[in-house]
């Protein structure tokens, strides 16, 4: 059964995908090129060779097998690939399932491995994290267990670092100008205004600063 391949070279049986490397599955294309090039020629107005169902499922193999050589794919991230090189739905189906069968697919495992990796190394709270396991085409029921994994209390822990390192970098700036900064950045990891907010006040008051007047939102530039 085709394992893994390490950063390293080394094939290893497959299992829960490590962090590290289903953060290299954020581009959701990466990898297909080489699977693309490989079928050039191989199409015909009738599908691939001729429209022969075991050519197409061992092409749509071949597909899936070269992108979850690479990284961690989910079952509609391999779908698309397989659509974009005309291997006919039900064909791809039956390959998806023969390789969820064989655990290769499994996108319950995925999708924890992305919120504890994306949460852990980028601090994008459960809220960007279920957007992006959506786009990923990732169930609604697995995103939740998923993201349930995640402490709400370790959540704003990661938001109060993220807020301290911003301020700390913004020392001598203007109150309002750090404020505005560090409600931007938590903003884009998908933070709420209210706990920015409180973190902007708590964080600011700790470190001896005066803290902008937040109660009517951020103050104009």
């Amino acid at each position: 059964m085709p394992g893994y391949r390490s950063a390293a070279g080394k094939r290893s049986r497959p299992g829960k995908p490590a962090p590290d490397r289903i953060l290299a599955a954020e581009d959701p294309e990466a990898g297909d090129s080489e699977a693309g090039d490989s079928e050039a020629g191989g199409l015909t107005a009738g599908g691939l060779a001729g429209g022969d169902p075991e050519a197409q499922r061992a092409r749509g193999r071949d597909i899936c097998l070269r992108l979850l050589a690479t990284t961690p794919r989910t079952r509609a991230q391999l779908a698309d690939a397989m659509r974009r090189r005309h291997i006919p739905e039900e064909v791809a189906s039956a390959v998806l399932d023969q390789l969820t069968e064989a655990r290769l697919i499994d996108d319950a495992m995925y999708a924890k491995a992305w919120v504890e990796s994306r949460h852990h190394s980028r601090g994008l709270s459960g809220r960007s994290l279920k957007q992006e396991l959506r786009h990923r085409g990732v169930d609604d029921d697995d995103i939740a267990q998923a993201v349930e994994t995640l402490d709400p209390d370790q959540e704003i822990e990661t938001a109060r670092r993220l807020a301290e390192r911003k301020l700390a970098a913004t020392r001598g700036q203007p109150p309002d100008a750090r404020a505005r900064k560090v409600a931007g950045l938590l903003a884009r990891k998908g933070y709420p205004a209210g706990l920015a907010f409180r973190l902007i006040r708590e964080t600011m008051e700790a470190e001896g600063a005066e803290p902008p007047d937040l109660d009517g939102g951020l103050p104009d530039e």
